[in-house]
């Protein structure tokens, strides 16, 4: 693939105003290359300012935003992605994913799969995904477009909730998965599991969960407002787990899903 997505990224889900323009500034002064937005988010111009403000080179960025639902009509999703750009302030995103299957499949998966691969076409993105595509989905986007067209599923993924079923058939179609909300909100700070890992490799709880995740080929994409903890999660690339660290935290799978939208979201497998 082109566009390869660093595999420790920043995420901006619920950060706003001033917050997320110092949070992907400082971000980006500690060595962060890989940001994470959407148009839901509401937040497209600001990540915009703190990119154009912090000198850092296009060429060492990815950028990734999610077209919405109420865009995914093939007519709507090409000028969304443009206002979306415009946002930015960037020319071209490195990736763009389809945020949520159509509530209800109002919009059929090809319709905006093919409009999404046309955009592609037309350099308005380096790279074409989906997020939070059940294997339902993944199965009529890859009869649209291709499984080699599709750079990752971005799902819901960490020690309490695994989503095994669907990583296992990304993996098995040869797509990556980024797995968002890889600490599950902090919950993954006050299990004790994660802590005595932590204890013993002199790491943070967020680091073990982030390792876990990594080691397992995801990409992550953490947020976080404190330098201190945007540094340490940078860290996580670094710490080897044994394979009985993996098991253990595998045990915590719980099927506890944060992202849970109703009205939008789909039948999870």
């Amino acid at each position: 693939m082109q566009h390869i997505i660093p595999s420790i990224g920043l995420g901006t889900f619920r950060l706003k105003d001033q917050v997320v323009i110092d949070s992907v500034r400082t971000g980006l002064e500690l060595g962060y290359r890989h940001i994470d937005t959407a148009q839901i988010y509401g937040n497209e111009v600001e990540v915009g300012e703190a990119i154009a403000a912090s000198g850092v080179p296009r060429g060492e960025l990815f950028v990734t935003t999610k077209i919405w639902t109420d865009n995914l009509a093939g007519d709507k999703l090409i000028p969304s992605l443009k206002d979306s750009l415009a946002k930015l302030k960037l020319e071209q995103v490195d990736l763009t994913l389809i945020h949520w299957p159509s509530p209800g499949d109002a919009v059929p998966v090809a319709e905006y799969m093919q409009a999404l691969l046309e955009a592609r076409n037309a350099g308005l993105t380096g790279a074409i995904g989906i997020s939070n595509f059940t294997i339902r989905h993944m199965r009529e986007a890859i009869a649209a477009v291709g499984a080699e067209a599709i750079a990752t599923n971005q799902v819901e993924i960490h020690p309490f909730l695994q989503n095994r079923a669907v990583a296992a058939f990304a993996r098995e179609h040869g797509i990556h998965v980024t797995a968002y909300m890889p600490l599950a909100y902090g919950k993954v700070m006050q299990d004790p599991v994660i802590a005595r890992i932590a204890d013993r490799l002199r790491a943070t709880p967020a680091q073990v969960a982030l390792a876990w995740s990594l080691r397992q080929g995801y990409a992550v994409i953490p947020s976080s407002t404190r330098r201190a903890n945007l540094e340490a999660n940078l860290r996580a690339a670094s710490l080897a787990l044994t394979d009985d660290d993996m098991a253990a935290i595998a045990a915590l799978d719980a099927n506890e899903r944060i992202a849970n939208p109703e009205g939008i979201a789909p039948a999870w497998d």
